[in-house]
C-alpha cells in the first residue's frame, strides 16, 4: 500500500478509514490534520505566554504535573458518565452534540474525522480543567503552562486513539495491551475500559477487563443504548444521521450480529 493518502480506498465518504491505513499513512494524516495543527499552534502559543509570565520552575512544573495527574481522571468521568450516559440524546438541544462527540465514533470506530474530538468541544473542556489549576498554583504563567500541558496530552491521546483503531500491530507490548483493551471497549462491552493510554482509573473503579471471557458481549456496544426503540422516542440523533441506529458496524457479517 502506498505511503500517501491519495488512494481512494482509504476514504469512507470524506473521512479516512483507519482500518485500511498503515502507520506511515496515519503519521501523514495526523500531522496534517487541521484539528491537530490547531492544537500544536495553541500549545506553542501557550508555552510562549507561560514563558512571558514565568512564575518559576517549581510552580510551573507543579501545574504541569497536576494536569498530568488530573487529566486521566477527568477523561474517565466524562467518558463513562457523559459520553456513555443517556441524557444528552434525550434532549433536543444536546442530541446533535452527543452524536458528534461519541455516538458516531461507536457506530463506525475506524473513521478518522469522528475519532478526533471537535475543537469547539475539546478546547473549552481542556480550559475548564487546566486553567483553574494553573491559576491557583501561580497565576497567568502557570495557567498557560497547565493549558499547554492539557493540549499536548490531548494530542498524545488522539494519536494513540488512532493507533488503537489502525490496521497495524504495534511492536511494543505495552501498546499492544492498550490497543487490545480499547478494542474490547468498542467491539465487546462498552461499559468498561474507558481509558485511552492508561487504565488505572478503570482498575480502581472496577471497570477494567482483560479479555472477552471476562464478561458477556453487550448488545449496545455499537449504539450505546440508542437503539431503534430509543430513536422512536428521541428521534433527534436519528434525524441528523438520516438512518436508524445500527447495532453493528458496516461490513459486519450477519453471523456476527446473531452472535451478539
Amino acid at each position: 500500500m502506498s505511503g500517501t493518502l491519495n488512494n481512494p480506498s482509504l476514504k469512507t465518504g470524506r473521512s479516512f478509514d483507519l482500518g485500511k491505513m498503515d502507520l506511515r499513512q496515519l503519521w501523514i494524516a495526523y500531522l496534517t490534520y487541521p484539528t491537530i495543527l490547531l492544537y500544536f499552534a495553541l500549545a506553542i502559543t501557550s508555552t510562549f505566554v507561560s514563558a512571558h509570565f514565568f512564575a518559576g520552575w517549581p510552580k510551573t512544573l507543579s501545574a504541569m504535573l497536576a494536569v498530568v495527574l488530573v487529566y486521566p481522571v477527568v477523561w474517565y468521568l466524562l467518558h463513562r458518565y457523559v459520553l456513555h450516559g443517556r441524557l444528552l440524546y434525550k434532549i433536543k438541544w444536546t442530541a446533535t452534540l452527543w452524536k458528534r462527540i461519541h455516538f458516531d465514533h461507536h457506530q463506525d470506530p475506524h473513521l478518522l474525522d469522528v475519532l478526533f474530538g471537535a475543537p469547539v468541544t475539546t478546547l473549552p473542556t481542556i480550559a475548564v480543567i487546566t486553567l483553574p489549576i494553573g491559576c491557583l498554583i501561580g497565576g497567568v504563567g502557570t495557567a498557560a503552562a497547565a493549558f499547554a500541558t492539557g493540549v499536548v496530552i490531548t494530542c498524545i491521546y488522539e494519536f494513540f486513539h488512532c493507533i488503537q483503531h489502525l490496521n497495524y500491530k504495534p511492536r511494543s507490548a505495552w501498546i499492544q495491551r492498550m490497543k487490545a483493551r480499547h478494542v474490547l471497549h468498542h467491539f465487546h462491552d462498552e461499559d468498561g475500559n474507558f481509558g485511552i493510554t492508561s487504565f488505572v482509573v478503570d482498575r480502581i473503579l472496577g471497570t477494567y477487563y482483560v479479555d472477552a471471557k471476562a464478561r458477556p458481549r453487550s448488545p449496545t456496544v455499537f449504539n450505546l443504548g440508542y437503539d431503534v426503540d430509543e430513536a422512536a422516542r428521541y428521534p433527534w440523533v436519528m434525524e441528523r444521521t438520516g438512518a436508524p441506529p445500527r447495532d453493528r458496524p458496516d461490513g459486519a457479517r450477519p453471523d456476527q450480529k446473531r452472535a451478539a
